[in-house]
């Protein structure tokens, strides 16, 4: 949709809207239609090819109307939240489906998303203690709870533990910055002889600082042996799971007790879309469910319908699905491929030029939109150069630190961003490269 279509049809939109608001009082209150009316009336998966503006605008008023706001923008969600699940070709325990235990939430970020997870296992693992030893209270089991990450793992993973509560430790990473088998083997085996409880382990693909890969391989066994609930964060890598070539990435999710990515970041959704799945519904609704006379419905019993105020923090939310079903019908599966292939594509193009220059070093394997790169010397010379880069305000660069090294990241993460401004961001950092370094130093 170039510019001029877009002001066509945002006044479309608001004659909509305007349309619906003088015609409010001729609509009925509470709606007709019984729960689970709208599953039939979708498709089961996302159009591969992009369908006509006009034709999801007739389908507003036709489907999405008439339930609106319930049962519709629930029913809504899970179903967009199935096609995206088949599109990243995640195992059938993950959908809802018509009877399946399983099912997807769109949660507010992926750090919501950890959390919800946190408490949904801390719940599932103090309730089997109990269980099994009547006498334990709650405060003697949270005490020796413990639970891990990659020591490249997002800050919201860790403070995620503290809210929740429970001891959060960092697995040391290897060469590439991926947690790996014998390193959470070892954490494992020295905290249950302190008399600790591990309990949970949070796996991340594409990390923040380098978008390296935990390999879930190795540590989806450990965690199914030791009865640890493993959560999945691939809040940006996981949008590139829909292409075929980069979907061996999320190998090993057949372990997970739930995952979790951002389609805000890189799947053409406004913020805030953050896609949750989980194996058992049940241990989210363990965790979180109450009902309060004032938030019961004739429905709640019934078996049909999902409760999604039992599987987040917030009890109110928006109807987030609907922009999710206008993006994957707006672009099709083969038009955000497409749009995840150009990116990675113009992250290898960055790559080659910064190879080409020898007064700079790649610092990680370029596999997404990412390239780590710096000049060849002290991290005080690369401070420099960000700072330069920054402060001239024609791109906007943010750093890292991989191991003691100071890093520059570039990101490809625009959604109009082409070639050509690629290229002129590498003339930029090298030219203030060759500024800098010609500059007398002490």
């Amino acid at each position: 949709m170039d510019s001029a279509e877009f002001r066509r049809r945002g006044k479309e939109m608001v004659d909509f809207v305007a349309d619906y608001l003088e015609g409010i009082e001729g609509r009925q209150v509470y709606p007709d239609v019984e729960p689970g009316y709208l599953r039939p009336l979708i498709p089961t998966t996302a159009p591969e090819e992009p369908d006509m503006f006009e034709d999801i605008i007739s389908d507003v008023e036709k489907i999405i109307m008439p339930g609106a706001a319930s049962p519709a923008c629930t029913e809504l969600e899970t179903v967009m939240m199935d096609w995206l699940g088949k599109m990243l070709k995640l195992p059938e325990a993950f959908l809802a489906g018509q009877v399946g235990e399983g099912g997807g939430v769109i949660q507010g970020s992926a750090s919501e998303a950890t959390l919800v997870a946190l408490l949904a296992a801390r719940t599932k693992v103090t309730r089997r203690l109990q269980a099994a030893s009547p006498g334990l209270t709650q405060g003697a089991i949270m005490e020796k709870l413990v639970a891990y990450s990659s020591d490249q793992a997002h800050s919201s993973v860790e403070r995620a533990g503290l809210i929740g509560g429970v001891k959060l430790k960092a697995i040391p990473s290897d060469g590439k910055f991926a947690m790996r088998a014998s390193a959470l083997q070892e954490a494992l085996e020295r905290d249950k002889a302190e008399g600790l409880i591990p309990f949970f382990v949070v796996a991340t693909l594409g990390t923040t600082s380098c978008c390296s890969f935990d390999n879930l391989l190795e540590v989806g066994p450990i965690c199914n042996k030791e009865d640890m609930w493993l959560h999945i964060d691939a809040a940006y890598a996981g949008s590139s799971f829909i292409c075929p070539e980069f979907r061996h990435l999320l190998n090993g999710v057949e372990f997970a007790d739930s995952f979790n990515f951002n389609p805000h970041k890189w799947l053409l959704v406004n913020f805030d879309c953050s896609a949750m799945w989980v194996k058992k519904r049940t241990d989210l609704i363990g965790a979180f469910k109450l009902d309060p006379l004032y938030l019961k419905h004739n429905h709640q019993d019934s078996g049909l319908i999902t409760d999604y105020r039992h599987w987040q923090l917030p009890l109110g939310r928006r109807f987030r699905s609907l922009k999710m079903w206008f993006v994957f019908r707006m672009y099709g599966v083969k038009g955000l491929q497409a749009y995840i292939r150009k990116h990675v594509r113009l992250a290898h193009e960055f790559e080659r030029l910064v190879q080409q220059d020898p007064r700079f070093e790649i610092c990680t394997e370029v596999t997404l939109g990412l390239v780590c790169f710096r000049l060849k010397g002290s991290n005080r010379l690369n401070e420099e150069l960000l700072e330069r880069i920054n402060s001239a305000k024609k791109i906007h660069l943010v750093p890292c630190h991989l191991r003691d090294k100071f890093v520059l990241r570039f990101a490809i993460c625009a959604r109009t961003v082409e070639s050509a401004h690629v290229q002129l961001a590498w003339k930029h950092v090298a030219q203030l490269a060759t500024s800098l370094l010609a500059t007398p130093r002490d």
